[in-house]
């Protein structure tokens, strides 16, 4: 019997100007453990540049600088955990980054603004040339038994009917999907184990690795979990679980950032 060991990246919603250190640590992490599988659950561009919620830009010269200031910063923030990974020369796990629906919102505005077109590059685009499998939104990707995808909206009777809408919970996801599944976009942490007759079937709803604040949640909205996912021993949908908090990664990574710091000053 083949087990595998995955670790999942949830949302990390990168954009100018917010800390990005983490995904250092998170490289180094991962270089450490060494998962076979690596999934990043999606939303890494936030590109608020482009949200629905702020229509004040009209498509032109500023709009598009702006795209591109969100776009570099999301590439910047994948590359330092990609550095990490590049000095392990005898590493060389799956890698596999989900579009998000903040990632969606590229194709949308390029599909609104056919002009724009060539203009500017798609955030997938980088990550493909750094060797991650790049999985189109809502399509689920199945690895060992597990299928991931930024959210699933299936409704409770079975049918897709709202694709702008994730599962309510955790709960929710695995049994309608009726398969092990997990999702990002939500922030925190949901899992749920629902006992089937050929074993377990579990469901998860993290969507949560950055350390910024968002300001729609409100100071009330801010005390959710944030962090990296390890599955141990993932075998035809069933693993163990194991929870590495963003807390638990800035003190074991962190001081090794600020000695290098002080050296190069």
């Amino acid at each position: 019997m083949t087990y595998t060991k995955h670790l999942i990246i949830p949302d990390t919603q990168v954009k100018p100007d917010v800390p990005v250190s983490h995904l250092d640590w998170a490289g180094q992490y991962i270089v450490e453990k060494r998962p076979d599988v690596i999934v990043h659950l999606g939303d890494h561009w936030d590109l608020p540049s482009l949200s629905s919620y702020d229509k004040s830009d009209k498509p032109g010269l500023y709009a598009t600088q702006r795209i591109k200031a969100d776009l570099e910063a999301g590439d910047r923030a994948l590359d330092l955990l990609e550095a990490r990974l590049a000095k392990a020369s005898d590493y060389r796990p799956r890698k596999i980054i989900l579009i998000g629906n903040h990632e969606q919102r590229f194709d949308r505005f390029i599909l609104a603004n056919p002009q724009l077109d060539g203009l500017l590059t798609p955030p997938w685009y980088h990550a493909a040339a750094l060797g991650w499998e790049v999985i189109s939104f809502l399509e689920p990707v199945v690895v060992d038994g597990v299928a991931y995808c930024h959210y699933f909206c299936r409704s409770a009777n079975g049918s897709v009917v709202n694709s702008k809408r994730g599962a309510p919970s955790a709960r929710a996801q695995v049994n309608r999907e009726m398969r092990s599944c997990t999702a990002g976009h939500k922030q925190g942490l949901d899992v749920h184990i629902q006992p089937v007759g050929d074993g377990m079937k579990r469901g998860i709803i993290a969507g949560s690795f950055y350390q910024h604040e968002e300001a729609y949640l409100t100071p009330q909205g801010t005390s959710y979990w944030r962090g990296l996912l390890v599955k141990h021993e993932v075998h035809q949908g069933n693993y163990n679980l194991m929870e590495v908090s963003m807390d638990y990664l800035k003190r074991k990574f962190q001081p090794a950032v600020a000695r290098r710091l002080r050296r190069v000053a």
